[in-house]
């Protein structure tokens, strides 16, 4: 396989924000590779095309398929494992969002729990209490909606999302909007 300059800056890009979104630049470069692939990939072509260690490439491989957005895959008559990204993109994306909740927003409202049940036993003003309390009932809000949506059919969820922001011409007009 060839990697065009459009193929390059892809894969390059998605390093980049890789490693904004927290994961190792090297490992969203893999899975961006494998991303737009045609076929599946050994990791020793991984390793040509991307230029990194075969140690990088194997770790990299393995954090991927622990979250679930790479498969491996045998091919007939090669002992080797061929690696390919999730291929349907809502599945991708609703992996990395599930992902993202169980490793960042669960941990944090856990946290927030914690730190309101502390607040009731301590000198915390009422003010800063009323705080911590918002912060938590807006992102437990969020998380609901989220377990919510999770829970509908797929055919629902991409209906509410095509229909996108349009829904507000439904909803009432009040003087938050």
């Amino acid at each position: 396989m060839h990697l065009t300059p459009a193929m390059q800056n892809f894969i390059l890009h998605w390093g980049d924000m890789g490693a904004k979104w927290g994961t190792n630049r090297s490992v969203a470069q893999i899975h961006a590779l494998l991303h737009i692939a045609p076929e599946p990939l050994s990791a020793d072509q991984i390793c040509e095309l991307l230029n990194l260690a075969r140690s990088n490439v194997s770790n990299g491989l393995k954090e991927l398929q622990s979250l679930g957005m790479v498969k491996s895959q045998r091919k007939l008559g090669d002992r080797r494992d061929h690696f390919t990204s999730v291929r349907d993109m809502f599945d991708l994306v609703t992996t990395v969002i599930k992902t993202r909740r169980e490793r960042e927003y669960l941990p944090t409202l856990q946290a927030l729990e914690e730190v309101q049940r502390e607040a009731e036993t301590d000198a915390t003003p009422p003010e800063v209490k009323a705080r911590i309390a918002e912060t938590l009932d807006t992102m437990q809000m969020f998380d609901n909606w989220y377990t919510d949506v999770m829970a509908l059919p797929r055919s629902v969820q991409m209906a509410a999302l095509k229909l996108g922001g349009r829904i507000a011409r439904f909803l009432p007009k009040g003087k938050d909007s």
